[in-house]
């Protein structure tokens, strides 16, 4: 060998032998790399939630960094249970809903009447469902999501060699997002059983009922999740269920009245598998409703609201909450006395609220029947007008439940209240109908009920007379607070008004244990005489006047007419009035 050679030689070995190093340390790499996968499956932390969610629909809380191969044996690995799946069917509240003597929804209508939702949003861990525009409100197979696998979150067995032949077995626990944040072992064969336990008391029951003409009613009882950031209310299905629901709902019981409705915010109702983590806890059962709608009218206040709230809520005895939507403040204080026997805990603004509300048993929307009344034949716990009647005065703590018997305190004489209004529908002839009144031997009330009045004052006055009376309006709500067996009496305008007056006061009157007379005015009784000539068809046929719309109806026969009262026609209303008193 020549002597230049050998240096040659050596540098030719040292780099064959570093590009050797080089190549077992990129194997060496990529067996580690390739055992990981297999081993850890890390996919499974971004793409196996519920078997088939994907990672841009999983809730922020989900994609968090996990040491998998790093993490110590025992130490528990913080894992969210929370997310949402697919929403394969959307039911509108507005889509179905039809007034009175319209039929059925479906067809062109309900396709129009469904909603596309918004956009997930990032900050709120949730993903809104978009409706499916088939026409049915179903979505197809390929859109629903989580269909496959066992939807579950399992921790991984691992086998630790402590000892010669020794192996232990340990589990990954799972930290659960509850009060007190504590672990719990086994916590996939925990969760589970919970979630069976939550559907069993659901049952198989729908989470919805629509089928009410005047409100519809969404009630669950499980695990349920309350959002109002996201305006919605999900309910947790266990694994394995087929359950697939979701509902539009409008707490206010105005089902079919448009224009009432467009007021009043809309709640998603729907099952699902995943939901974002709870932060607030509710012991008691949760009841969400409006107080948007028509409130301000005292008619409305009690026949869209009060009413509609008793049934509700009465079984409850006060241990339940109230998450008011459309929150009206002033209309919280001006009832907080009724809302205080109602509820043991303060309302909730719903739409100032920013928690993830867990609940076992919630209710959403409020029972309402016809106006003003309860159909015991259908409410829960039978509750009628009776009850309603009795728990209005105990709210008030109203002196007398039943009317003073005629000679029972001979120095005494039965009271007349007289309801007096200042702007339409009034008693043109009232000093009149006062001397009339005394002269049969009442003794005559005469005030004013409207928005403003102070109800409790109001409540005590009404309480305190025999006998009540008034021209057909909002004022005449307060026969809620007349004894048993006292007697309301409505004065009916010229219009055909009958049918709408006996409806709104003399049947709920009636079921209240009230006596009920209804006075229909003749035409010389209205004003009207003054506006139209006495030929004209609104004093010949009244009723043709009714297709015109109830805005016609309202500005015509009662916003403008006034009352005479004939009190020689009257007079027989009110001994009828008298007799009721006596034993």
């Amino acid at each position: 060998m020549k002597a230049g050679e050998r240096p040659k030689l050596v540098r030719g070995l040292r780099q064959e032998s570093r590009r050797f190093r080089l190549l077992v340390i990129v194997l060496g790499f990529f067996l580690v790399s390739l055992t990981f996968v297999f081993v850890s499956k890390p996919d499974a932390i971004l793409f196996g939630l519920n078997g088939k969610l994907p990672v841009n629909q999983a809730p922020t809380s989900i994609l968090i960094q996990q040491k998998v191969n790093d993490e110590a044996v025992g130490e528990p690995r913080k894992t969210s249970t929370d997310a949402l799946r697919g929403d394969p069917k959307v039911v509108d509240d507005e889509a179905d809903v039809k007034p009175k003597g319209t039929g059925g929804g479906g067809g062109e209508e309900e396709e129009a009447g469904g909603r596309v939702l918004s956009e997930p949003d990032p900050t709120s861990g949730m993903m809104e469902p978009t409706h499916n525009k088939d026409g049915n409100g179903h979505k197809s197979d390929e859109e629903t999501l989580g269909g496959g696998g066992d939807g579950k979150m399992k921790g991984k067995e691992e086998e630790e060699e402590e000892g010669e032949g020794e192996h232990v077995d340990q589990k990954h626990k799972v930290t659960l997002p509850t009060v007190s944040n504590y672990t719990i072992h086994d916590a996939a064969e925990d969760t589970e059983n919970a979630k069976q336990e939550d559907n069993v008391q659901q049952g198989s029951k729908p989470l919805c009922d629509f089928s009410n003409f005047r409100a519809n009613v969404c009630e669950m009882r499980g695990d349920v999740r309350i959002h109002p950031a996201a305006t919605s209310v999900l309910f947790m299905e266990p694994d394995g269920s087929q359950r697939d629901e979701v509902w539009k709902i409008k707490p206010y019981p105005r089902k079919g009245d448009e224009f009432c409705l467009s007021h009043i915010t809309e709640l998603t109702v729907k099952s699902s598998k995943v939901a974002p983590e709870c932060t607030k806890y509710h012991d008691v059962p949760v009841i969400i409703f409006s107080l948007t709608g028509y409130t301000g009218n005292l008619f409305h206040d009690f026949t869209d609201v009060m009413v509609p709230l008793f049934t509700t809520a009465s079984e409850f005895n006060g241990e339940v909450e109230f998450l008011i939507t459309d929150m009206a403040l002033w209309w919280t204080i001006k009832y907080q006395t009724v809302l205080q026997k109602l509820t043991k805990y303060p309302v909730i603004d719903f739409s100032k609220d920013d928690q993830v509300h867990c609940v076992k048993h919630a209710i959403v929307g409020l029972h309402a029947y016809m106006e003003f009344t309860i159909d015991s034949t259908k409410a829960p716990h039978n509750y009628s007008m009776v009850d309603f009647n009795r728990f209005m005065r105990g709210a008030y703590s109203l002196d007398r439940d039943s009317v003073t018997v005629l000679g029972q305190y001979p120095k005494i004489k039965p009271r007349l209240l007289i309801i007096k209004r200042h702007r339409t529908r009034m008693f043109l002839n009232l000093d009149e109908i006062i001397a009339m009144a005394e002269e049969l031997g009442f003794e005559v009330v005469i005030d004013e009920a409207n928005v403003s009045s102070d109800i409790s004052r109001f409540a005590r006055l009404v309480n305190s007379v025999d006998v009540m009376m008034g021209i057909h309006g909002a004022g005449l709500t307060n026969c809620v607070f007349l004894p048993q067996n006292g007697t309301l009496i409505q004065i009916v305008p010229w219009g055909g008004l009958d049918w709408i007056s006996r409806t709104d006061f003399g049947n709920p009157a009636e079921l209240m244990g009230l006596r009920y007379k209804q006075y229909s005015i003749s035409v010389d009784e209205s004003s009207l005489t003054d506006q139209y000539p006495r030929d004209h068809e609104i004093f010949k046929n009244p009723i043709s006047f009714h297709k015109r719309g109830f805005d016609f109806i309202r500005q015509t026969f009662m916003e403008n007419q006034n009352v005479r009262l004939d009190c020689k026609r009257f007079r027989p209303i009110l001994l009828e009035a008298l007799d009721n008193l006596h034993p």
